[in-house]
């Protein structure tokens, strides 16, 4: 790919590009303070371009050049053995590689990446198109990894009935989630949002607050949690002691049009397909809206990848893709319901990985 887009090194920036050309896991990202580099050259191994303190750690990976300095360092934050690396990784080539594209970010200095591109006076090229093609696809040792967690959390969210109940802070139910998935296996639960609500929710990405539940609610909880740097992503709901009638029909619709994301999950169909295919469910179930912008996405490395299941998304459902399928809709004024499941695209179709939620709203 590199080759045929007349690319001879791709400068990488970011974690999970970092570590998918390397397997290099650590919580150190957390730090904004120092800046970490890949060189990945159009042929041999990829060089290695980190503060000193990640020396000792991506030792311990399959590579073997790996250029240091003590960093933070003000005057010269890798910045010369960067110049350096794509220097010698480019050769006579005429371009390096930077992801440029939607949903990429460049985490450095930019005016660092600016005395780099004068340095070397290459072409800059979008990288993006060969990451999104890489990354996409996921090889079964991947999908291994995302079925794990996706199984934890399974079993987290099927003994929420034995512990859920109303006066519970929304507070302590996030807290005692959290807890169950560490105990369980999990290695961090780095995201989990939600929301509870008389008769359904509205918003759920506001942090929880100490309110308690109550008779007739309806609560939602979707986590991202992580099991050795790979992500599951779904969601669940629960009606707290008793659902009305349009809470049901709401869960009952979303519940619906999975099943059809679900048939539709199939090879040689697109990430357009899966949004039709769900969309055309809930509009005909007398939805009054999605203003989401998606109802899915790639999973893996990342919380959200890459393709989206948007009208507009033609990428192609290849074997390999682990999604999500994320139907969600506006069933009232101010009260939306959301449903999400986790696959892997086969050769003979969808496979979940989180094992598939009830067909009817549970009641607790």
């Amino acid at each position: 790919m590199m080759a045929e887009a007349d690319i001879a090194a791709l400068l990488l920036t970011t974690e999970p590009e970092l570590r998918y050309f390397s397997g290099f896991l650590t919580q150190f990202w957390q730090s904004p303070t120092r800046p970490w580099f890949m060189v990945v050259p159009r042929a041999g191994k990829p060089i290695a371009v980190i503060p000193e303190i990640g020396a000792e750690c991506m030792s311990r990976t399959w590579l073997d050049d790996i250029r240091t300095w003590p960093s933070p360092a003000l005057q010269d934050d890798g910045v010369s053995l960067l110049i350096a690396a794509v220097r010698e990784a480019v050769g006579d080539g005429n371009a390096f590689g930077v992801a440029m594209g939607p949903e990429t970010h460049l985490r450095m200095p930019l005016l660092d990446f600016e005395q780099v591109t004068r340095a070397l006076a290459l072409e800059i090229a979008d990288a993006t198109p060969i990451f999104r093609q890489l990354r996409m696809v996921k090889s079964e040792a991947e999908i291994e990894k995302i079925a794990h967690i996706c199984g934890i959390v399974s079993d987290v969210f099927e003994a929420m009935p034995n512990w859920l109940a109303a006066g519970m802070p929304v507070s302590e139910v996030f807290q005692r989630f959290k807890i169950d998935a560490l105990e369980r296996g999990a290695d961090d639960v780095s995201y989990l949002v939600g929301g509870a609500g008389p008769g359904g929710y509205g918003d759920i990405i506001s942090p929880p607050t100490d309110t308690p539940l109550a008779e007739g609610d309806i609560l939602i909880l979707d986590t991202g949690s992580v099991f050795d740097g790979y992500f599951s992503d779904f969601d669940r709901n629960f009606a707290i002691g008793r659902a009305d009638d349009a809470s049901r029909r709401a869960y009952a619709t979303v519940f619906a049009a999975t099943e059809a994301g679900l048939d539709a999950a199939q090879p040689g169909n697109t990430a357009a397909d899966l949004f039709r295919a769900m969309n055309a469910v809930m509009e005909a179930d007398g939805a009054l809206g999605n203003d989401v912008g998606r109802l899915g996405h790639g999973l893996g490395m990342q919380l959200t990848e890459w393709p989206s299941n948007t009208a507009w998304d033609e990428t192609p459902l290849v074997p390999g893709m682990v999604m999500t399928l994320e139907p969600g809709m506006t069933y009232a004024p101010g009260k939306v319901m959301v449903h999400e499941e986790n696959l892997v695209i086969r050769e003979d179709g969808p496979q979940l990985l989180s094992r598939r939620a009830a067909a009817e709203l549970p009641v607790v």
